[in-house]
């Protein structure tokens, strides 16, 4: 059988695995042996697998392949932000980035792409200067956390005792019950919260014998070391990473059926067993989409909103020709929301584009529906777009006026921008033709 012709078995969900190893004749807890290898395991090749027969190794290798992503590079910020590089088995590359501390002091989170490149063309984010290259796999999209979890673990992070920034997906579980109507909001004060001091949420590593015998690599690149050989591993600790946020390269809505199944298999307890609590995907606007990304998964939703009239969003969101504002928030509102979670509302502030007090006013009414919260994220700027970041002050009077009106408003720290890893920075590190985001007239 050619290489052209094999399944990567990477890309199955459980089900699809246990399909087809039963076409090869085999019972369906083998699927669960080798989805376990390939996902909370790591393992690179069929011949690590040392509870399956040489026999079955040696089939699945004539008929299928598990060919990895690799690391090639790792970037450190100042704050313990790390920004990795991912080699696909195509050759091409996408990033993910790990921010330590994110929503309170030992929670993580992990930034994860669903394609080399966008063809979404918001004009303020360095990603869309690619175009859209390639969709990642659904094993793709989940290898990210797998490489990144080895990595941590031969690299363990210490904290850089800053204070944590609760933008991402933690602050569900434990707050209060969320009042439900415009006069219960208005009576509770807009805030930014700030997690305190807790243990790291770290499972003890694995031994120095153990650890040895891993994988390794130049941090900043290069050739892989050796190849193991074929051995028994433990599987990687889950706390390594807390929350998963697919807020990287690419929209995840336009890649939906892969995006589906990679969190249905990041969640499996065979796989990195992440509750759909602790994942939250991000869009740029695909309106009929957003309904039923809350019927197949219940994860966190977050909408990159960005403007507050069809005039401005038209501009520096073209999606936004196809689904306007109002199209878009009733899709909002026809998202199954579970009690006591909130859509997240991202909102770019770009100076004397978007960041108002009238801007800040009009979000206000058009929020007003929604048990949510709002989070503020001064631009980050690049080479490849024109758009300016406000002044502090601008920031500041912003998120007064949207947290005086009963909103939790946060602005979002830019974690890493230094290495090119805050929002609307990742694609650096890809090779390939880029254009000027002219912003439409």
């Amino acid at each position: 059988m050619t290489e052209a012709a094999q399944t990567d078995l990477r890309q199955l969900s459980l089900a699809e695995l246990e399909a087809f190893l039963r076409e090869l004749g085999q019972p369906a807890y083998r699927a669960q042996q080798v989805f376990r290898w390939l996902h909370q395991r790591g393992a690179r090749r069929f011949e690590e697998m040392t509870d399956l027969s040489k026999t079955l190794r040696e089939t699945l290798e004539a008929h299928a392949t598990c060919a990895p992503m690799e690391i090639t590079k790792v970037e450190r910020a100042a704050d313990g932000t790390r920004k990795y590089a991912l080699r696909t088995a195509h050759g091409d590359v996408c990033e993910a980035v790990f921010i330590p501390d994110a929503s309170a002091e030992g929670r993580n989170t992990l930034c994860i792409s669903s394609q080399v490149g966008c063809a979404i063309d918001c004009k303020f984010c360095l990603t869309a200067s690619l175009g859209l290259l390639r969709n990642l796999g659904a094993g793709e999209i989940v290898e990210q956390i797998t490489r990144v979890k080895e990595d941590l673990i031969l690299h363990p992070h210490k904290s850089a005792g800053r204070p944590a920034t609760p933008d991402f997906a933690d602050e569900h579980e434990d707050d209060p019950p969320l009042p439900d109507s415009q006069a219960e909001r208005a009576a509770s004060p807009g805030r930014a919260k700030s997690g305190g001091p807790a243990l790291p949420d770290r499972a003890p590593m694995t031994s120095q014998a153990e650890r040895a015998a891993s994988p390794g690599r130049a941090e900043t690149g290069g050739p892989a070391l050796p190849d193991r050989a074929p051995m028994t591993r433990a599987p990687m600790a889950p706390q390594l990473i807390g929350n998963v946020v697919m807020m990287g390269m690419g929209e995840p809505l336009q890649n939906y059926n892969a995006v589906i199944t990679a969190l249905h298999i990041m969640g499996h307890p065979l796989s990195h067993h992440i509750s759909p609590r602790r994942i939250t995907v991000s869009t740029a606007g695909l309106a009929p989409r957003i309904p039923r990304l809350g019927q197949d998964v219940p994860v966190n939703l977050a909408v990159s909103l960005n403007a507050t009239t069809d005039e401005v969003r038209d501009r520096i969101m073209p999606i936004n020709k196809k689904w306007n504002i109002k199209a878009l928030l009733q899709a909002c509102q026809e998202f199954p929301l579970a009690q006591r979670r909130r859509i997240t509302f991202e909102y770019v502030l770009l100076a004397d584009t978007n960041d108002s007090d009238e801007d800040a006013r009009r979000l206000v009414r058009l929020l007003r529906p929604f048990r949510c919260k709002v989070n503020l994220i001064p631009f980050n700027e690049h080479p490849y777009s024109t758009f300016k970041r406000p002044s502090r002050e601008r920031v500041a009077r912003f998120q007064s006026i949207v947290g005086e009106a009963g909103f939790t408003v946060l602005v979002r720290t830019a974690r890493g921008d230094e290495i090119s890893a805050a929002c609307g920075q990742l694609g650096a590190e890809v090779d390939a033709p880029r254009r000027m985001l002219n912003v439409l007239p």
